[in-house]
Protein backbone atom coordinates (compact mmCIF):
# COMPACT_ATOMS: atom_id res chain seq x y z
CA UNK A 1 0.00 0.00 0.00
CA UNK A 2 1.24 3.49 -0.79
CA UNK A 3 2.16 6.15 1.75
CA UNK A 4 -0.71 7.18 4.04
CA UNK A 5 -0.24 10.80 3.06
CA UNK A 6 -1.24 10.06 -0.53
CA UNK A 7 -4.01 7.50 -0.04
CA UNK A 8 -7.54 8.51 -0.96
CA UNK A 9 -10.78 6.59 -0.59
CA UNK A 10 -13.37 5.98 -3.29
CA UNK A 11 -16.98 6.63 -2.38
CA UNK A 12 -17.68 2.87 -2.43
CA UNK A 13 -14.49 1.87 -0.62
CA UNK A 14 -14.56 0.06 2.75
CA UNK A 15 -14.49 2.34 5.77
CA UNK A 16 -11.58 0.39 7.24
CA UNK A 17 -8.77 -1.55 5.59
CA UNK A 18 -6.85 -4.39 7.22
CA UNK A 19 -3.53 -5.76 6.02
CA UNK A 20 -1.63 -8.52 7.83
CA UNK A 21 2.06 -9.34 7.39
CA UNK A 22 4.76 -10.70 9.68
CA UNK A 23 2.62 -10.69 12.80
CA UNK A 24 1.57 -7.07 12.22
CA UNK A 25 -2.06 -6.12 11.57
CA UNK A 26 -2.30 -2.69 9.93
CA UNK A 27 -5.67 -0.99 10.22
CA UNK A 28 -6.22 2.02 7.96
CA UNK A 29 -9.05 4.47 8.59
CA UNK A 30 -10.33 4.85 5.03
CA UNK A 31 -12.43 8.02 4.95
CA UNK A 32 -9.67 10.19 3.52
CA UNK A 33 -11.90 12.89 1.96
CA UNK A 34 -13.59 13.32 5.37
CA UNK A 35 -10.21 13.43 7.18
CA UNK A 36 -11.13 10.01 8.59
CA UNK A 37 -13.81 11.46 10.83
CA UNK A 38 -15.16 8.82 13.19
CA UNK A 39 -18.64 8.16 11.88
CA UNK A 40 -20.68 5.48 13.62
CA UNK A 41 -19.94 3.21 10.67
CA UNK A 42 -16.19 3.68 10.92
CA UNK A 43 -16.20 3.18 14.68
CA UNK A 44 -18.23 -0.02 14.26
CA UNK A 45 -15.82 -1.30 11.61
CA UNK A 46 -12.83 -0.55 13.81
CA UNK A 47 -14.51 -2.15 16.82
CA UNK A 48 -15.22 -5.33 14.81
CA UNK A 49 -11.63 -5.45 13.58
CA UNK A 50 -10.21 -5.07 17.09
CA UNK A 51 -12.55 -7.74 18.44
CA UNK A 52 -11.32 -10.13 15.73
CA UNK A 53 -7.66 -9.27 16.31
CA UNK A 54 -8.03 -9.90 20.04
CA UNK A 55 -8.72 -13.56 19.20
CA UNK A 56 -6.10 -13.82 16.44
CA UNK A 57 -3.01 -15.58 17.77
CA UNK A 58 -1.06 -14.73 14.61
CA UNK A 59 -1.17 -10.99 15.36
CA UNK A 60 1.49 -9.67 17.73
CA UNK A 61 1.15 -5.93 17.16
CA UNK A 62 -1.35 -3.54 15.56
CA UNK A 63 -0.65 -0.37 13.57
CA UNK A 64 -3.43 2.21 13.31
CA UNK A 65 -3.15 4.82 10.57
CA UNK A 66 -5.26 7.03 8.33
CA UNK A 67 -5.73 7.28 4.56
CA UNK A 68 -5.57 10.62 2.78
CA UNK A 69 -4.18 13.88 4.16
CA UNK A 70 -4.94 13.32 7.87
CA UNK A 71 -4.83 10.73 10.62
CA UNK A 72 -8.24 11.53 12.11
CA UNK A 73 -10.24 14.74 12.54
CA UNK A 74 -12.40 13.45 15.40
CA UNK A 75 -16.10 12.71 15.34
CA UNK A 76 -18.19 13.22 12.21
CA UNK A 77 -19.86 16.51 13.07
CA UNK A 78 -22.04 16.48 9.93
CA UNK A 79 -23.44 13.10 10.93
CA UNK A 80 -24.05 14.30 14.48
CA UNK A 81 -25.88 17.45 13.36
CA UNK A 82 -28.03 15.35 11.04
CA UNK A 83 -29.19 13.38 14.12
CA UNK A 84 -29.43 16.01 16.87
CA UNK A 85 -31.38 14.05 19.49
CA UNK A 86 -29.98 13.09 22.90
CA UNK A 87 -30.03 9.35 22.24
CA UNK A 88 -28.18 9.76 18.94
CA UNK A 89 -25.46 11.78 20.68
CA UNK A 90 -25.25 9.26 23.51
CA UNK A 91 -24.85 6.44 20.97
CA UNK A 92 -21.84 8.20 19.41
CA UNK A 93 -20.05 8.73 22.70
CA UNK A 94 -20.87 5.23 23.98
CA UNK A 95 -19.43 3.76 20.79
CA UNK A 96 -16.34 5.93 21.12
CA UNK A 97 -15.79 4.93 24.75
CA UNK A 98 -16.17 1.22 23.87
CA UNK A 99 -13.64 1.68 21.08
CA UNK A 100 -11.04 3.35 23.28
CA UNK A 101 -11.46 0.68 25.95
CA UNK A 102 -11.08 -2.01 23.28
CA UNK A 103 -7.72 -0.54 22.27
CA UNK A 104 -6.63 -0.36 25.91
CA UNK A 105 -7.75 -3.92 26.63
CA UNK A 106 -6.49 -5.45 23.40
CA UNK A 107 -3.85 -8.10 24.19
CA UNK A 108 -1.62 -6.77 21.41
CA UNK A 109 0.22 -3.43 21.59
CA UNK A 110 -1.19 -0.74 19.28
CA UNK A 111 0.97 1.84 17.49
CA UNK A 112 -0.59 5.04 16.17
CA UNK A 113 1.03 6.12 12.89
CA UNK A 114 0.16 9.80 12.67
CA UNK A 115 0.38 12.26 9.81
CA UNK A 116 -1.53 15.47 9.20
CA UNK A 117 -4.04 16.32 11.89
CA UNK A 118 -5.17 14.31 14.89
CA UNK A 119 -7.88 16.39 16.52
CA UNK A 120 -10.55 15.82 19.19
CA UNK A 121 -11.37 12.09 19.12
CA UNK A 122 -8.45 11.68 16.71
CA UNK A 123 -6.12 13.05 19.37
CA UNK A 124 -7.90 10.73 21.80
CA UNK A 125 -6.99 7.79 19.56
CA UNK A 126 -3.33 8.80 19.64
CA UNK A 127 -3.34 9.19 23.43
CA UNK A 128 -5.08 5.82 23.84
CA UNK A 129 -2.65 3.81 21.71
CA UNK A 130 0.29 2.19 23.46
CA UNK A 131 2.85 3.91 21.23
CA UNK A 132 2.64 6.80 18.77
CA UNK A 133 5.03 7.73 16.00
CA UNK A 134 4.28 10.83 13.97
CA UNK A 135 5.47 12.67 10.90
CA UNK A 136 7.01 16.08 11.38
CA UNK A 137 3.94 17.62 9.73
CA UNK A 138 1.55 16.21 12.35
CA UNK A 139 -0.65 18.49 14.44
CA UNK A 140 -2.65 17.60 17.54
CA UNK A 141 -5.54 19.44 19.18
CA UNK A 142 -8.60 19.12 21.38
CA UNK A 143 -10.52 22.04 19.84
CA UNK A 144 -14.03 21.24 21.01
CA UNK A 145 -14.08 24.27 23.30
CA UNK A 146 -13.96 26.46 20.16
CA UNK A 147 -17.27 25.07 18.88
CA UNK A 148 -19.13 24.84 22.17
CA UNK A 149 -18.43 21.14 22.77
CA UNK A 150 -15.69 20.61 25.38
CA UNK A 151 -13.54 17.58 24.55
CA UNK A 152 -14.56 15.66 27.66
CA UNK A 153 -14.10 12.13 26.31
CA UNK A 154 -10.75 12.95 24.63
CA UNK A 155 -9.79 14.45 28.00
CA UNK A 156 -9.84 10.99 29.60
CA UNK A 157 -7.07 9.61 27.41
CA UNK A 158 -5.18 12.89 27.06
CA UNK A 159 -4.97 13.50 30.81
CA UNK A 160 -3.49 10.03 31.25
CA UNK A 161 -0.90 10.54 28.51
CA UNK A 162 0.50 14.01 29.29
CA UNK A 163 0.98 16.11 32.44
CA UNK A 164 -2.19 17.56 33.99
CA UNK A 165 -1.52 21.22 33.26
CA UNK A 166 -0.48 20.47 29.70
CA UNK A 167 -3.73 18.57 29.13
CA UNK A 168 -5.77 21.39 30.63
CA UNK A 169 -4.05 23.97 28.43
CA UNK A 170 -4.82 21.94 25.31
CA UNK A 171 -8.43 21.47 26.42
CA UNK A 172 -9.03 25.08 27.47
CA UNK A 173 -7.35 26.79 24.54
CA UNK A 174 -8.19 24.30 21.80
CA UNK A 175 -5.07 25.34 19.92
CA UNK A 176 -2.96 22.95 17.82
CA UNK A 177 0.25 21.43 19.11
CA UNK A 178 2.93 20.67 16.54
CA UNK A 179 4.89 17.43 16.30
CA UNK A 180 7.92 18.70 18.21
CA UNK A 181 5.75 19.87 21.11
CA UNK A 182 3.79 16.61 21.08
CA UNK A 183 7.07 14.78 21.53
CA UNK A 184 8.20 17.14 24.29
CA UNK A 185 5.04 16.59 26.34
CA UNK A 186 5.04 12.83 25.82
CA UNK A 187 2.01 12.52 23.56
CA UNK A 188 4.12 10.74 20.93
CA UNK A 189 7.21 8.56 21.19
CA UNK A 190 9.02 9.76 18.10
CA UNK A 191 8.90 12.35 15.32
CA UNK A 192 10.30 11.50 11.90
CA UNK A 193 10.30 13.09 8.45
CA UNK A 194 7.03 12.35 6.65
CA UNK A 195 8.88 10.36 3.98
CA UNK A 196 10.26 8.03 6.68
CA UNK A 197 7.03 7.48 8.63
CA UNK A 198 5.93 4.20 7.04
CA UNK A 199 9.38 2.63 7.30
CA UNK A 200 9.93 3.77 10.89
CA UNK A 201 6.59 2.42 12.08
CA UNK A 202 7.09 -0.82 10.20
CA UNK A 203 10.55 -1.30 11.73
CA UNK A 204 9.25 -0.61 15.24
CA UNK A 205 6.28 -2.94 14.79
CA UNK A 206 8.55 -5.67 13.40
CA UNK A 207 10.80 -5.50 16.45
CA UNK A 208 7.79 -5.87 18.73
CA UNK A 209 6.43 -8.72 16.60
CA UNK A 210 9.61 -10.70 17.30
CA UNK A 211 8.59 -11.00 20.97
CA UNK A 212 6.34 -13.63 22.50
CA UNK A 213 2.67 -12.76 21.93
CA UNK A 214 1.76 -14.20 25.33
CA UNK A 215 4.38 -12.14 27.13
CA UNK A 216 3.37 -8.97 25.29
CA UNK A 217 -0.23 -9.53 26.41
CA UNK A 218 0.83 -10.10 30.02
CA UNK A 219 2.95 -6.96 30.00
CA UNK A 220 0.35 -4.71 28.40
CA UNK A 221 -2.34 -5.80 30.86
CA UNK A 222 0.00 -5.41 33.83
CA UNK A 223 1.07 -1.93 32.73
CA UNK A 224 -2.52 -0.73 32.69
CA UNK A 225 -3.48 -2.41 35.96
CA UNK A 226 -0.53 -1.15 38.00
CA UNK A 227 -1.21 2.45 36.93
CA UNK A 228 -4.51 2.30 38.80
CA UNK A 229 -2.92 1.14 42.08
CA UNK A 230 -1.03 2.82 44.89
CA UNK A 231 2.73 2.24 45.02
CA UNK A 232 2.73 -0.62 47.53
CA UNK A 233 -0.22 -2.34 45.87
CA UNK A 234 1.39 -1.89 42.46
CA UNK A 235 4.57 -3.64 43.57
CA UNK A 236 2.61 -6.50 45.13
CA UNK A 237 0.57 -6.92 41.95
CA UNK A 238 3.63 -6.69 39.69
CA UNK A 239 5.52 -9.25 41.79
CA UNK A 240 2.63 -11.69 41.43
CA UNK A 241 2.49 -11.09 37.67
CA UNK A 242 6.24 -11.72 37.32
CA UNK A 243 5.99 -14.86 39.43
CA UNK A 244 3.26 -16.25 37.17
CA UNK A 245 5.22 -15.15 34.10
CA UNK A 246 8.34 -16.91 35.40
CA UNK A 247 6.42 -20.21 35.47
CA UNK A 248 5.61 -20.01 31.75
CA UNK A 249 7.49 -21.87 29.04
CA UNK A 250 8.24 -18.52 27.39
CA UNK A 251 10.35 -17.39 30.34
CA UNK A 252 12.27 -20.66 30.42
CA UNK A 253 12.95 -20.53 26.70
CA UNK A 254 13.88 -16.85 26.77
CA UNK A 255 16.32 -17.20 29.66
CA UNK A 256 17.90 -20.33 28.20
CA UNK A 257 18.29 -18.60 24.82
CA UNK A 258 19.94 -15.61 26.51
CA UNK A 259 22.36 -17.81 28.43
CA UNK A 260 23.11 -19.89 25.33
CA UNK A 261 23.50 -16.75 23.16
CA UNK A 262 20.86 -17.79 20.62
CA UNK A 263 17.56 -16.46 19.33
CA UNK A 264 14.59 -17.71 21.37
CA UNK A 265 11.97 -19.91 19.74
CA UNK A 266 8.68 -18.94 21.34
CA UNK A 267 6.05 -21.60 22.05
CA UNK A 268 3.12 -21.53 19.59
Amino acid sequence: MSSTATQTARADAPLLLREDAGGIATLTLNRGPARNALSLGLMAALQDALDAIAEDRAVRVVVLRGAGPAFCAGHDLKEMRAHPGREAAAEVFRACSRLMLAITRLPQPVIAQVHGIATAAGCQLVATCDLAICADDARFATPGVNIGLFCSTPMVALSRAVPRKVAMEMLLLGEPVDAAEAFRIGLVNRVVPAADLDATVRATASRIAEKSARVLAIGKEAFGRQEELGLEEAYAYAAEVMTRNMMLAEAGEGIDAFLEKRTPIWPA
